[in-house]
C-alpha cells in the first residue's frame, strides 16, 4: 500500500507542467477575466468582496478537478494497458488498494488547492476565519472526488466513458454551484433547482471556513459531504472488492 501510495504522488510529479502549472494557469485566469472584470461591476456579494468571494470556490475547483482526474486516470490506464493484473495478484485487499490510490489524488488535489490559494494571496490577501471548518471541507472534498474518480475508473471501459464525468457531470455541477455568484441571486425556479446540487454546499462550505460567510449552515454542508463520502466509499469498496469489471 505504502509503495503504491508512493507509486501515484510519483506519477503526477513527473509532469508537473500538466498537473500543477496547467491547473494554476488557469486559476490565475480566472482571477484576471472574472475577478477584474466582473469586480469593477460588482464590489460584493453577500457583503463580501467579489474576489475574496470567489477565492473558496477556485480552489474547491481546483481541489475537486485534480483529485478525480488523478485517481480516474491512473486506474484507468491500467486497465487499458492490462496491469491491472499486477494489482490484482498482489497482497493488497480492496481498503489497501483505495487507500493507495486515494491518497496519491488527494495529495495531488491538495497541492493544486495550496497553490491555487498561494496565487489568490496576490489578489486578495490572507483570509481564514475558522480554520477548523476550512480544513474538514477541503480534506474531505479532496477525499470525495478521489473515490469518485475511482469508482469511474473501475466503471468505464472507453476514454469516452471515463471523460463523461469531468465534462458532463461534475463540470455543469460545479459552475452550478455558486462558485462565481451567490444562489440566493438566481431567478426561480433555477435557485430552487440549485438546492439539489451538492456542491452548492460544499462550496458554500469552503467560503464559511475562508471568509467567514455562508448561505447555508456549515452544519448542513458538512453532513452532506459526509454522507456523499460515505455512498461513495461503499460503493467504490465494493466493486474493488468483487473485482466488478476488472477481472476477465
Amino acid at each position: 500500500m505504502k509503495t503504491l501510495f508512493a507509486k501515484e504522488v510519483r506519477r503526477f510529479m513527473r509532469v508537473p507542467g500538466q498537473t500543477v502549472l496547467s491547473p494554476l494557469i488557469s486559476t490565475t485566469l480566472y482571477f484576471i477575466v472574472f475577478g477584474y472584470s466582473i469586480s469593477s461591476r460588482v464590489q460584493e456579494v453577500e457583503g463580501v468582496p467579489y474576489l475574496s468571494f470567489i477565492v473558496p470556490g477556485l480552489i474547491f475547483l481546483g481541489i475537486a478537478n485534480n483529485a478525480f482526474l488523478n485517481s480516474s486516470s491512473s486506474l484507468f490506464i491500467t486497465k487499458i494497458q492490462g496491469t491491472v493484473v499486477d494489482l490484482l495478484v498482489a497482497p493488497l485487499g480492496a481498503g489497501e488498494l483505495m487507500a493507495g490510490f486515494v491518497g496519491g489524488a488527494m495529495v495531488r488535489g491538495l497541492v493544486v488547492g495550496g497553490l491555487t490559494w498561494a496565487v489568490a494571496l496576490f489578489f486578495t490577501g490572507f483570509s481564514l476565519q475558522h480554520a477548523w471548518v476550512a480544513l474538514y471541507f477541503l480534506l474531505l472534498s479532496s477525499y470525495v472526488f478521489s473515490v469518485l474518480g475511482l469508482l469511474a475508473a473501475v466503471w468505464a471501459e472507453k476514454f469516452e466513458q471515463i471523460n463523461f464525468f469531468p465534462t458532463f457531470v461534475m463540470m455543469p455541477l460545479t459552475f452550478l454551484g455558486g462558485v462565481f455568484y451567490s444562489v440566493n441571486a438566481l431567478p426561480s425556479p433555477w435557485n430552487t433547482i440549485s438546492l439539489f446540487n451538492p456542491m452548492v454546499y460544499m462550496v458554500e462550505g469552503v467560503r464559511y471556513g475562508m471568509v467567514g460567510h455562508s448561505i447555508f449552515s456549515p452544519v448542513l454542508g458538512g453532513g452532506i459531504l459526509l454522507g456523499v463520502s460515505v455512498v461513495a466509499t461503499g460503493l467504490t469498496y465494493w466493486a474493488l472488492h468483487s473485482g466488478y469489471k476488472m477481472k476477465a
